[in-house]
């Protein structure tokens, strides 16, 4: 008897604890949109959970009102009034309607103002700048293309490339200019704030800036066949002075990472396709490479080949030697191994 008694109340302990247990089930994972690492991830991440404290409003009620109307009107329940001829209620009407316009209200002046002040193609502030200790910084150009199952970080300004790897300086703007030589795919640093498409023939940007350094996970945030669940790459942002000897360590070819050429328009079909993977089988992750030497207006030519050779900077002017003779691509369609 002594036993059972300490059974049962072991249990009633036991249950205490119950409604913690979604929290320990998670304790292990983490959510990169909850953990910024730059002032727009910090404002992406305050309007999601704004707008999920407003929905709460509406939320919690109503599962509170379920719970309390099915006890309240429970059949064993005799006391309860049945008002078999009741038909209208102006404040049950006003509260149903009302309620819901005001919430849409509030998130329509939220969501305003946040795509306004988050706007991809909109330059960091100098308010933000100031709010890292960086009023002054120059941003930092980098050209983005994604390719099949990788992505090419190019630095139009440092003459260098980089393959799954994009390497940043902290408290400095970030510029980028986005294009896909593949299907259309998301560029996203979750860590660092807004994503943005990639599609061929076709130029997109994107304003970002590293608070702290850190290692981040960048992926591809659309669906584009088979593999592009490892299509991600890893976004390291660090200190100004690690930043310089990272990339005089490229330039020097002394990084084992570094390839043996120049990345041009010879060099460059090696790394455009994925290699070809088994059938049914998904291509593996492409490794990291680097490259200390890049030609000039590669990205502009990638561009350029979906547009019979002509880039948006152009405006029907030849493109001559930018396009660096690529072929035409604007008839072409998506690779057989995308899935798409």
């Amino acid at each position: 008897m002594a036993e059972q008694q300490i059974e049962a109340g072991s249990m009633k302990r036991l249950w205490r604890f119950f409604p913690a247990l979604p929290a320990l089930m998670l304790s292990g994972c983490t959510v990169d949109l909850l953990q910024p690492a730059g002032p727009i991830g910090e404002g992406n991440r305050d309007m999601m959970v704004l707008e999920w404290a407003v929905m709460m409003c509406v939320v919690v009620p109503v599962i509170i009102a379920t719970l309390v109307f099915a006890w309240r009107y429970r059949a064993s329940n005799t006391k309860a009034e049945y008002l078999r001829n009741w038909s209208h209620s102006n404040k049950i009407e006003v509260f149903i309607w009302g309620v819901p316009i005001l919430i849409i209200l509030v998130l329509s002046v939220f969501n305003y103002k946040s795509t306004h002040d988050y706007d991809p193609y909109k330059p960091i502030s100098k308010e933000m700048q100031a709010k890292v200790g960086a009023p002054d910084a120059k941003p930092l150009h980098v050209e983005v293309i994604s390719l099949d199952w990788k992505w090419l970080f190019i630095y139009p300004d440092l003459g260098i490339a980089t393959i799954n790897e994009l390497d940043v300086p902290t408290k400095t703007p970030l510029d980028f200019r986005i294009t896909s030589d593949s299907v259309m795919t998301s560029f996203f640093i979750p860590q660092l704030g807004s994503q943005i498409y990639s599609m061929a023939g076709m130029e997109t940007q994107l304003h970002l800036l590293a608070s702290r350094p850190g290692n981040f996970q960048g992926e591809a945030a659309q669906y584009t066949g088979p593999g592009f669940s490892d299509m991600r790459f890893r976004a390291i942002a660090m200190p100004q002075e690690q930043f310089d000897a990272w990339v005089q360590n490229v330039r020097s070819g002394d990084n084992p990472l570094v390839a043996k050429e120049a990345l041009d328009a010879q060099t460059y079909p090696k790394y455009h396709t994925a290699p070809p993977a088994p059938h049914d089988e998904a291509p593996k992750p492409a490794p990291v490479v680097y490259f200390s030497s890049v030609q000039s207006g590669l990205f502009e030519g990638i561009v350029a080949k979906y547009n019979v050779g002509m880039s948006h900077e152009d405006h029907g002017k030849d493109m001559g030697e930018k396009s660096m003779n690529m072929p035409a691509e604007s008839h072409e369609a998506a690779p057989s191994n995308t899935g798409m």
